[in-house]
Order: structure tokens, then C-alpha cells, then sequence
């Protein structure tokens, strides 16, 4: 399967948005990098096109913004292919007594990257075609009392790209859900992460565009992970209560 082109990659300035941008430009796909800040890719864009011979643009987004047809009605370009790399892990137990950072962790996971998904699947459904690629998690898979509020965001941000996906499947449109588990980035720095369960941002670019190349719908980027979550899946509540997960 081609690749729709550009690329929109929504939430370039992160490590995995940095590397999804690396893999589509070295694929010949022009791409549109958004983030806050957007001026801080201004080196990015330039050596992309130093490095491969595609156009690179820059849009200043923030997905908790209300006005995702707007936004994507101002790009210079429209793209075909839209991915959405944003996501909060927050700090949980902040979480737990802070409602405006539990309402941050939410809106930044699930309802920001829903809504724009949506304007986004909107203008491919119009145009006749395209992709749309989530990037969400595996802690979305069962509810887990050390991130539940996290992990709740990214359950509802799968279930909206399986919708989605149900929801175009007629209309040229590729859905694609990403779920990379354990990465080591910067959101990530100084955590103690298992090595056999952690993959890079690199490798995660990797899996996106092979998996939409080959026409996936769902991708764990370690496949052990999908093993590991339908083990957790499977534990009966009264036990998984007594369980420090």
C-alpha cells in the first residue's frame, strides 16, 4: 500500500514525533510538522529537507485548542495522511488531588487528539481518501490503579480510533492504532524501565509506517505487550484488586 502524501504529524516536537518525521521524509513523503512552539523545528525542517528530497512545512498547533477545522483549513497544504503523536503522561498522584491536571491528563490524551481526528477523518472522507494514525497506548487496555487516569484517556482515545476505523472503512480511509508501551523519551527520562519492554522512538517510526504501508488497523510496537495486556485482561477483578499494577 502507498503512502498518502504529506504527512501531517500532530505533536512533532516529541521524540516519537521527531522520528515519525525522519521515517516519512526518508520515504520521499512531504510532511507538515505542528506543535506549540512551532519555531523551535525550524532546524528540524531544514535538515529534513537537506537530508531527503521532500518539502517540509511547520504549523503552529495545540491540540487542546477549540478549533481543529480551522486549523486545518489554514495549512498551506492539506494533507493525506494525518498522525497524531500527542500525549500527557502527567504525574499521577498529582492527579489524584489536582483537578485541573486530572482535566489536563484528559483533555491532552483523549478529547484534543479526538476532536482534531475527527476534523481530520471529515477532510479525507471529502477529498476521497487517506490515512489517519493514533498513537495511543497500551495502558488504555485494562484499567491499572498506579495511572488510571492516564490509562483511561488512551482507553478512550483506542476505542474512538476502533469507531473510526469502523466508520471509514468504506470511504478509502485508513484507521491505525499504535500502541507502543514502555519508550524511553524525554517524557520518560528517569523512570526504570524494563529493557525487554521498552522500545525507541525510532523503532516506533519504524512500526508506523510499516504497519500502514501493509494496512494494519492495530500494532503493538513490542508484540509481547499484546500478549502481556490479554494476560492482565484475563485476571478476575476480586484478584486484580488485591494486585499493585
Amino acid at each position: 500500500m502507498s503512502i498518502p502524501s504529506p504527512v501531517l504529524i500532530l505533536g512533532a516536537r516529541s521524540d516519537i514525533g521527531r522520528a515519525i518525521a525522519h521515517a516519512y521524509a526518508a520515504e520521499g513523503c512531504d510532511v507538515i510538522l505542528a506543535a506549540r512552539r512551532v519555531g523551535d523545528l525550524e532546524r528540524d525542517r531544514s535538515d529534513l529537507m537537506v537530508r531527503y528530497p521532500v518539502k517540509a512545512e511547520l504549523a503552529e498547533f495545540d491540540v487542546l485548542d477549540a478549533s481543529p477545522d480551522a486549523f486545518l483549513a489554514s495549512l498551506g497544504t492539506q494533507p493525506a495522511t494525518v498522525v497524531m503523536v500527542v500525549g500527557l503522561l502527567g504525574e499521577h498522584e498529582r492527579s489524584l488531588v489536582d483537578d485541573a491536571e486530572a482535566t489536563r491528563v484528559m483533555n491532552t490524551n483523549y478529547v484534543g487528539p479526538a476532536r482534531y481526528l475527527l476534523a481530520a477523518a471529515r477532510m479525507l472522507e471529502a477529498r476521497g481518501g487517506g490515512a489517519i494514525i493514533g498513537v495511543s497506548s497500551v495502558a488504555g487496555d485494562r484499567g491499572r490503579g498506579s495511572n488510571f487516569i492516564y490509562g483511561s484517556a488512551k482507553a478512550g482515545l483506542t476505542a474512538f480510533l476502533s469507531g473510526l476505523r469502523n466508520h471509514l472503512a468504506k470511504k478509502n480511509v485508513q484507521v491505525l492504532t499504535i500502541k507502543p508501551g514502555f519508550v524511553a523519551t524525554r517524557m520518560t527520562a528517569g523512570m526504570k524501565l524494563p529493557p525487554l519492554l521498552t522500545t525507541t522512538p525510532e523503532d516506533v517510526a519504524r512500526v508506523v509506517l510499516s504497519a500502514q504501508k501493509s494496512g494494519r488497523d492495530v500494532v503493538y510496537v513490542k508484540p509481547i505487550w499484546r500478549l502481556i495486556m490479554f494476560i492482565i485482561g484475563l485476571i478476575p477483578e476480586p484478584i486484580f484488586k488485591k494486585l499493585s499494577l
